[in-house]
Order: C-alpha cells, then structure tokens, then sequence
C-alpha cells in the first residue's frame, strides 16, 4: 500500500510543479525585459520515471520492468522565436521599431493548465481510493 501512495504522492507533486511553470509563464506573457535582457522565454518542465531506492527497489523495477513513480527531470525553456511587434515608441524597441514579446502562448498555456489540473485530481483520487483500500483491508483482518 505504501508504494501506491507514493506513487499517487509523486504525481501529485510533479503536476503541482508543473502548474507553478504554467503560472509563471503565464504571469509573464507580457513581460519584454529580463534580468538577462531579453523578452522572458517560456519554460516548460520534464518528467522522468523513477524507480524506488535500494536494492528492493532495483528488484521490483527489474522484475515488474516499469519504474514506480515520477520525479521532475528538469525545467527547459523553449526554443521557439519570439513574436515580434511593430511598436516603435515602445521603450523595448529595437532600431527598426519592433517590439520581441515571449514565445507564450496563452490560450495553449491555459490548456495545459487545465490537463495538469485533472492530472493532479486524477492521483488525488487515486490516493483517496486506495486509501479506502487499506481501511477496508484493516475491516476485513481485523
């Protein structure tokens, strides 16, 4: 049992990531300066398979052959081009006039908030019934 809450608690906490990196890209959609100079580049989060510590761990992955939980890779940013404006009498404009806004686009962002959302009720669930499971179990033996 305790394996099937971490692996519900892992996914929980690899989406609640994942929605901070939507929130921050969303809450600089408009954002033309960085420290780094630049308009701010979308960033979007990696996550990899992780099996469980110690040699019970490595047994159970190499037998079952799937790995037990989520972690988070890594946070990348895109590599899209910017969107460009011509906006000549805007602070951020380049000697042509044009204005480079971030590579974000809301309406996609504002769908994967929306996927990471259902993702996190669907492992909250998945923890409550097999919470359910447990109690049951303890009913049955007890």
């Amino acid at each position: 049992m305790g394996d099937m809450f971490s692996v519900s608690a892992s996914g929980m906490e690899a989406q609640r990531l994942r929605m901070n990196i939507i929130a921050s890209n969303l809450a600089n959609a408009d954002t033309t300066k960085t420290a780094q100079g630049g308009p701010y580049r979308r960033k979007d989060i990696v996550f990899a398979a992780q099996a469980e510590g110690g040699f019970g761990g490595f047994l159970k992955t190499s037998v079952d052959g799937y790995q037990n939980s989520v972690k988070v890779a890594g946070i990348i940013e895109d590599g899209k081009p910017f969107k460009y404006a011509y906006e000549p009498n805007h602070p951020d404009a380049d000697d042509k006039g044009y204005v480079a806004y971030p590579n974000v686009n809301v309406a996609e962002e504002m769908v994967n908030m929306i996927t990471a959302s259902r993702s996190y009720e669907a492992n909250v669930n998945a923890l409550k019934a097999t919470r359910e499971m447990a109690v049951k179990a303890l009913e049955i033996g007890g």
